[in-house]
């Protein structure tokens, strides 16, 4: 091995610890993009899940002086719209439509509570813009990002990434509020787990396991198998206790986890079922970023 080929060997190492470093920094904000593009925080966790999956394949080939933040974004934004392809459900709007009644000069005093407003806006909300704007209203008021930033990254001029952020803004405004619908009650299954879950009857809950199940946590590899699945209920029976509590997100049922009854949850569990067996557990623990801003409805009583 010559001493070149060492030296390049020991910048990839330092590139790849950087790279990992700045990932595991920035997945918050990369989730509150993402999840704002495809219009649901589970599905843009599953994005980012993806996307790093690729950053970590493909990393022996980034340049040793690539600017590593918006290479990221990139690569989440790349798998967010393929998501978006994949699902079908975009709406099409031809993308000169931007442009119309657009004030690429208008900045105003009102700029900062169009911000925060927007911050507070229903993820649902952002899916019915077409996808450019919806790009440029969350980089720029959700997120922060500069003007010439979110240019690079789009591949717009700052003029039109101005027409778009105009727009997308106007037509959230635009948007009612919708009537707040009644959440169902939870289903046996999902009540018959909270209730195992909050007596920390741990063997009842093993038993509920398909033989094939599969946990999925963020930042940790993915785990198959009843046997080694059955751990991460030996490993909450480690951990001070917490509750679980039916509710619905994105018309999905799910599990709020929090310290006690009356604290704030903290983070969600999403069970998958075959039957009356569990065939997917999605623990957000790692990643209790995933509830911010989610439209979260507490489960009716039965």
């Amino acid at each position: 091995m010559t001493e070149d080929t060492a030296l390049d060997a020991e910048e990839r190492k330092a590139l790849l610890a950087a790279l990992a470093s700045e990932a595991d920094a920035l997945r918050p904000e990369l989730h509150r993009y993402a999840s704002r593009l495809v219009g649901s925080v589970i599905d843009g966790e599953d994005v980012i899940q993806d996307a790093f999956a690729r950053v970590f394949a493909t990393a022996g080939s980034i340049p040793p002086d690539t600017a590593l933040r918006p290479w990221l974004f990139r690569i989440v934004h790349n798998r967010a719209i393929d998501a978006l392809r994949q699902r079908s459900t975009r709406r099409s709007e031809p993308l000169e439509t931007a442009f119309d009644l657009a004030d690429i000069g208008a900045v105003g005093p009102e700029d900062a509570l169009i911000r925060q407003e927007t911050v507070r806006m229903a993820l649902s909300h952002f899916a019915e813009l077409p996808v450019t704007q919806r790009s440029t209203v969350i980089l720029k008021d959700v997120l922060g990002e500069p003007l010439a930033d979110i240019a690079a990254l789009l591949e717009l001029s700052v003029d039109a990434v101005k027409a778009h952020l105009s727009r997308g803004r106007a037509r959230l405004r635009a948007i009612s509020d919708r009537r707040q619908e009644v959440a169902p009650p939870p289903s046996p299954e999902v009540l018959n787990f909270a209730a195992l879950f909050n007596a920390r009857d741990w063997d009842a809950l093993r038993r509920l396991l398909a033989d094939d199940v599969r946990l999925r946590q963020a930042r940790r590899p993915e785990i198959d198998g009843a046997a080694d699945v059955g751990r991460f209920f030996t490993y909450y029976a480690e951990y001070p206790p917490v509750r679980l509590e039916p509710a619905w997100l994105e018309g999905r049922e799910i599990l709020l986890v929090s310290a006690e009854p009356s604290d704030r949850p903290s983070y969600f569990m999403l069970l998958e079922w075959r039957g009356q067996k569990i065939s997917l557990i999605r623990d957000h623990r790692y990643a209790t970023y995933v509830i911010e801003g989610a439209d979260v409805m507490p489960a009716a009583s039965r």
